[in-house]
């Protein structure tokens, strides 16, 4: 995937919006420096190196930032719906969010991810980037944890315990905390498991982005049976009168209360046959359906 220069820095100006509405006047201008002296670094670092992980291209950084903001803020508000005791506000959600993978940019001199130099690891297993072996070895959370410092940035424990634990158990040194056997040593805050989630919601929607390209090393949509089509967003602003509103029915559907309407066409479909032909080709006379 490309991104242009303009989506590039509409996503900069995203985090600069987020970092203003969600910290305080103090701690803003400490992450704004920060971001300053990391912003071209952000702009064109990958999210992780191999091409069938996650928005392993130029700008993957940055689109993992915002992607992963906005599933905390919708993980945030299906947390209240769902009657959840939060002891925190979509303020800590969204440092957490923002600053997960901030190790994946590397040291204060020296980027995370460098060029694959391999050609044959590039084409072959599609290894496009490297961690740069000039670099001190640390895990990402702990160079993230030590970046901030770096800038002066403070937290809360609840906020180092959401950014800390963000990837679950896919971190060996997180099981201290996931696994904890007392009552004492449960989580006290549910605000590492927002996190965590909406982390594996933003990395399977930029690998499924992947997996239905024209990138992709596998015919995903031949083995999943899905088709291309499905049910059309779209917003629009309902014209006052009443019939020029008629007369636009076919656009804008039924009305709503938020101006969001769908254009019903249709949705993605399994093809049951095919799934079924698969099935029994690998596995005898049983039936997927």
């Amino acid at each position: 995937m490309k991104l242009k220069v303009e989506d590039l820095q509409k996503r900069m100006d995203y985090i600069r919006e987020n970092v203003k509405e969600h910290n305080s006047k103090e701690r803003a201008e400490k992450l704004n420096k920060m971001y300053d002296h990391f912003e071209e670094r952000m702009m064109l670092a990958p999210a992780s190196g191999t091409d069938y992980f996650h928005n392993a291209w130029p700008g993957g950084y940055i689109d993992h930032v915002m992607n992963i903001t906005e599933a905390g803020k919708r993980m945030f508000n299906l947390y209240l719906d769902y009657g959840f005791k939060l002891s925190y506000g979509i303020d800590e959600v969204v440092f957490c969010t923002m600053h997960h993978d901030l190790g994946k940019l590397g040291s204060l001199e020296e980027d995370y991810y460098r060029p694959n130099p391999s050609e044959w690891h590039r084409i072959n297993q599609g290894k496009m980037y490297e961690v740069n072996p000039n670099l001190h070895n640390m895990t990402v959370t702990d160079r993230a944890v030590y970046t901030l410092s770096q800038f002066g940035v403070t937290y809360s424990e609840e906020e180092y315990l959401g950014l800390r634990l963000a990837d679950g158990m896919y971190e060996e040194g997180n099981k201290y905390y996931l696994m904890g056997f007392g009552e004492s040593k449960k989580l006290k805050s549910n605000l590492p498991q927002l996190v965590h989630q909406a982390d594996m919601i933003a990395t399977r929607f930029e690998t499924e982005r992947y997996m239905f390209s024209e990138d992709a090393n596998i015919p995903y949509k031949d083995i999943l049976g899905i088709t291309d089509t499905e049910q059309e967003k779209v917003e629009v602003e309902i014209p006052d009168d009443e019939d020029e509103r008629n007369a636009r029915m076919d656009i804008i559907g039924q009305n709503g209360p938020t101006g969001t309407h769908y254009k019903e066409v249709e949705k993605p479909k399994v093809d049951k046959d095919y799934k079924n032909q698969l099935f029994e080709d690998l596995f005898g006379d049983k039936k997927w359906f």
